[in-house]
């Protein structure tokens, strides 16, 4: 679509790190170190997202360590996901599409599950003229960073409103726990944010939802959260990588059948910036953790073909080859 075609450039920007590039952090892994087959490694996975509960529970319940791994969980930007998967830093993250426009630009990760379905919202106060997304046009969007997966997701929620994501909105990033203030301020309209941060707005401020991906159509039943593993890693280490999806399928499972314990963890651990246990609980009900293979590839293929209406993508990305291309079935290797 030729009047989204500057999209591309904004994400272009985001995606084009130097890919041999420390991100400042010691490598993901050392050699094995007494009862860790696999020594210690980093995953980037503190962003206060409730959604981040698989890695916050296979460490916590010692499903890494069962599988060899002595994890550290760290925090970090969008940007230092992507340097530390192509410098080694990180061995898998997790991520959504916003990662599709740094393979093509040479980023050599692959998808190797789905983890959970919908955990963003888009959101507006209680008095804003905005009903629809049909009315965003002109407005100013709270983000956490350009280029992130909420930034992505409300591109497809623009493009299927026939908005251009380049011309017809402003986006502005702010720190998750300022977006509120922000819109209160008047500095933005609405915000794009993970949970808990747009439920907690629209629960404790009476701010109204545009969309939740957990039950828009564009989105409902998709994966919101990929893993993504290193590809040199897969290549030398293909046993390392399914030690970790085994470790990520444990967690899991074991969310979907303990939400109130895994709400529990994330809070009395401050995963996530709130301690209201019985709202994790409900957020974590609504994300449908379970680890998929077919269905990620699947869902890849499927936001190829949404994102190829942005110009998030190079023009005329084939969605089947691109699913071909970058998934890789770690589960039974």
């Amino acid at each position: 679509m030729k009047r989204f075609k500057n999209l591309a450039a904004i994400f272009l920007i985001a995606a084009s790190i130097p890919v041999f590039t420390a991100c400042g952090q010691n490598n993901s892994s050392t050699g094995s170190t007494g009862k860790y087959k696999y020594g210690k490694l980093q995953i980037q996975a503190l962003g206060g997202g409730v959604c981040g509960a698989p890695a916050y529970i296979a460490k916590e319940k010692g499903f890494f360590a069962k599988e060899g791994f002595d994890v550290t969980l760290v925090s970090g930007t969008f940007e230092e996901q992507k340097t530390g998967l192509a410098s080694g830093g990180f061995t898998v993250t997790n991520g959504d599409f916003q990662f599709f426009p740094s393979v093509q630009q040479g980023l050599d990760i692959k998808v190797i599950g789905g983890l959970h379905k919908g955990c963003i919202k888009l959101v507006v106060p209680p008095n804003s003229p905005i009903k629809t997304a049909n009315d965003l046009k002109g407005k100013r969007i709270g983000v956490d960073e350009i280029g992130g997966t909420p930034m992505a997701i409300t591109t497809l929620v623009l493009a299927n409103a026939g908005i251009d994501p380049t011309k017809d909105v402003k986006w502005i990033p702010y720190p998750l726990d300022q977006l509120t203030k922000a819109v209160d301020k008047g500095d933005v309209d609405a915000f794009a944010a993970w949970d808990p941060f747009a439920t907690l707005a629209e629960r404790d401020n009476n701010y109204k939802v545009i969309t939740d991906i957990a039950q828009d159509p564009l989105f409902k039943g998709k994966s919101c959260c990929f893993l993504y593993a290193s590809n040199k890693e897969i290549k030398e280490n293909p046993e390392k990588i399914a030690a970790l999806v085994r470790a990520y399928k444990e967690a899991d499972d074991w969310i979907a059948k303990n939400p109130e314990e895994a709400a529990k963890i994330e809070v009395d651990k401050k995963y996530v910036s709130t301690t209201d246990v019985k709202l994790v609980t409900e957020l974590i009900k609504n994300y449908d953790f379970q680890y998929t293979t077919d269905a990620a590839k699947e869902d890849v293929k499927y936001f190829v073909g949404q994102l190829n209406k942005t110009g998030f993508l190079k023009k005329d990305t084939d969605p089947e080859k691109f699913a071909n291309d970058v998934y890789y079935d770690a589960s039974g290797k």
